[in-house]
């Protein structure tokens, strides 16, 4: 029995993903998930992985992905080398001993339940997608060179994230259970940084928080600076022995390069600020005012 998912010690949880969480567990079907990036997608399988405590595998996928490297890989490489070289103690008439399992193999023959976590699967194309759900259907996949089929000793918990930069096949929407993680709103995002800095001031907070959203929302950003950046960007004010707070509320927003990781955004929060103090500022190398 499996007990039900509330949270972790890192994880802010709403009382939605709470209950969608715990009903596909119970169901024993894929948890979709969408948002854009920073929204908490992959750190929920982290955070599901420590309070059930389970291992946690994860498939990052690529673009160019086969299905057949997240289930196993044959190493003919090395193989042919120990037949050439005859220095190993594997047995190269034994193709079983150069099967290594791929990350949702290594799901399969674990001797525990684990968390899978199948992370960016917008990335591969409809047939990786769709093939990949077959094979989590069936519990079971086959290796043909050894003619043996791997079955699950335990049905893995699931969780697959997209940033939707591809749409994914109506097959593939089908067999999932699907939900949308929204940007955090300010009173969440209060909540979140609470748990990683249980003694920071309100002001400091309150102020962070503020001028936060207040760059998201500038006009023509590219990556819009996400939770992990806000937390970094706290984390290197407060060892900043010369930052106070105050500099937030006079228009003094220092480490930009924190927050923002594209030069193009980076130059536009800085020019941003520059007009905010009513100073003279630049804009691609000339100056005015």
């Amino acid at each position: 029995m499996i007990r039900r998912f509330t949270g972790a010690s890192k994880y802010v949880l709403d009382e939605e993903l709470a209950k969608v969480v715990n009903i596909a567990i119970a169901l024993e079907m894929p948890l979709l998930l969408k948002g854009e990036p920073g929204t908490g997608k992959t750190m929920l399988a982290h955070a599901i992985a420590e309070a059930l405590n389970m291992p946690l595998i994860v498939l990052n996928v690529k673009s160019n992905m086969k299905l057949i490297d997240a289930l196993y890989q044959y190493d003919t490489l090395t193989r042919l080398n120990d037949a050439r070289f005859g220095d190993s103690k594997r047995d190269v008439s034994n193709i079983e001993d150069y099967i290594r399992m791929g990350k949702i193999g290594q799901a399969f023959v674990s001797d525990e339940k684990v968390v899978l976590l199948i992370d960016e699967i917008d990335k591969a194309d409809s047939d990786f997608q769709d093939d990949m759900l077959d094979v989590l259907d069936q519990m079971q996949f086959d290796i043909i060179e050894i003619d043996k089929t791997i079955k699950a000793k335990h049905r893995p918990i699931v969780i697959i994230t997209s940033n939707a930069k591809r749409d994914l096949s109506d097959p593939f929407l089908g067999r999932c259970i699907f939900h949308h993680i929204p940007f955090p709103d300010p009173d969440m995002m209060r909540r979140i940084i609470r748990v990683h800095f249980p003694d920071i001031t309100k002001d400091l907070l309150e102020n962070a928080i503020k001028v936060f959203y207040e760059l998201r929302s500038l006009d023509g950003i590219e990556k819009k600076p996400a939770t992990r950046e806000l937390i970094n960007w706290i984390r290197a004010l407060r060892a900043d022995p010369d930052f106070d707070v105050k500099d937030l509320v006079k228009g003094d927003i220092p480490y930009l390069g924190v927050l923002f990781k594209k030069s193009p955004d980076l130059f536009a929060a800085k020019e941003y600020v520059e007009r905010r103090k009513g100073v003279k500022t630049s804009i691609r190398g000339r100056w005015f005012r």
